[in-house]
């Protein structure tokens, strides 16, 4: 039996916003729902943890495969994978589901996504978890522009900006690209690091091919877990996901006159010590920018951190769920 049928309830399907999104559905099917939103390169399944947690402490909790990515429809226009598409997708699971409202928590990526709601969907959200991902204001600037002037060319996501190159470079070794990237905190921390005098940060490109894949003093997952990531990207590639990261500058452009703050909406901020991407200190302005906020660090984490350290976000989550959403 694979890890995705052992450690994940059975992926259920639902025609939304003109795709088929595949989700997995944990607890009794009462109160608000808790969407959880995977980030890059993941997929449902690096909720695992949090599906079985909450689920068995009565909380209805779903998690999707978002747009590009497992078992949900990959469209082929970059211009699909936008916010405008992304949080349509969520806004189309609560309907299919008949819910008028959810807590939607997102990680990465998702917690991008999951940020958006609350301002693109106002009347769709109980409340909001982000985890690693802080809430930030608008960028002054186009925010691609922004990271190739401080980070270089190579910086991953001004690189993946650029067409097939990047899909080739992740596929063509699955296993060590999930290898690379599933990697505890001490794996990870050349990501930051600058490179020599001129080179870019977050070079992924050069790390990556450099990288010596019989290192596995640093792996996260067990051999069934990275298994399951390896096998669903080997079908999948990587472009869907990637896709999302090629609607910054478009996203940007169309977020001109959102609301700039969140008020009267109930939020949780969880962020990772040792988070080489998504640093706690990237979180420190969003007390000024959130009226009803709890913020609170796992220690010793880096970036994966519901697969990292799922006790602790399960205990922070359940907690904060107890107090603001009481069963």
């Amino acid at each position: 039996m694979s890890a995705l049928e052992s450690q994940m309830p059975p992926v259920k399907h639902a025609s939304v916003n003109g795709i088929e999104l595949a989700y997995y559905e944990a607890g009794p099917r009462e109160g608000a729902p808790i969407i959880l939103c995977h980030g890059f390169p993941e997929l449902a399944f690096s909720w695992r943890h949090q599906l079985k947690a909450l689920g068995e402490a009565g909380r209805w909790v779903i998690a999707p495969d978002q747009r590009g990515y497992g078992l949900t429809s990959r469209p082929e226009a970059v211009t699909d994978y936008d916010m405008a598409h992304l949080t349509g997708d969520m806004v189309g699971l609560l309907n299919h589901l008949g819910v008028e409202k959810a807590i939607f928590c997102g990680h990465d990526w998702g917690g991008i996504v999951v940020w958006q709601m609350p301002l693109m969907h106002p009347s769709r959200v109980a409340g909001v978890i982000g985890l690693n991902t802080p809430f930030l204001p608008r960028s002054p600037a186009d925010p691609i522009a922004i990271m190739r002037m401080r980070f270089g060319p190579d910086m991953y996501i001004v690189w993946f900006q650029t067409s097939g190159e990047p899909d080739a470079a992740l596929s063509a070794d699955v296993e060590k690209t999930m290898r690379f990237f599933m990697r505890r905190p001490a794996g990870l921390q050349t990501v930051a690091e600058p490179g020599a005098e001129g080179a870019s940060t977050f070079a992924f490109k050069d790390l990556l091919r450099q990288w010596d894949p019989s290192d596995t003093g640093s792996q996260l997952l067990t051999a069934e877990e990275l298994a399951a990531f390896v096998e669903s990207f080997q079908a999948t590639g990587f472009t869907g996901g990637i896709n999302w990261y090629r609607n910054f500058t478009r996203n940007w452009a169309a977020s001109e006159g959102l609301p700039t703050r969140l008020d009267d909406l109930p939020c949780l901020m969880i962020t990772a010590e040792l988070d080489a991407v998504l640093a706690p200190a990237m979180a420190e302005g969003m007390p000024g920018l959130i009226g009803d906020l709890e913020m609170h660090m796992v220690a010793g984490s880096g970036h994966w951190t519901q697969q990292e350290k799922p006790e602790e976000v399960n205990r922070l989550m359940l907690d904060w769920l107890q107090r603001r959403f009481p069963q």
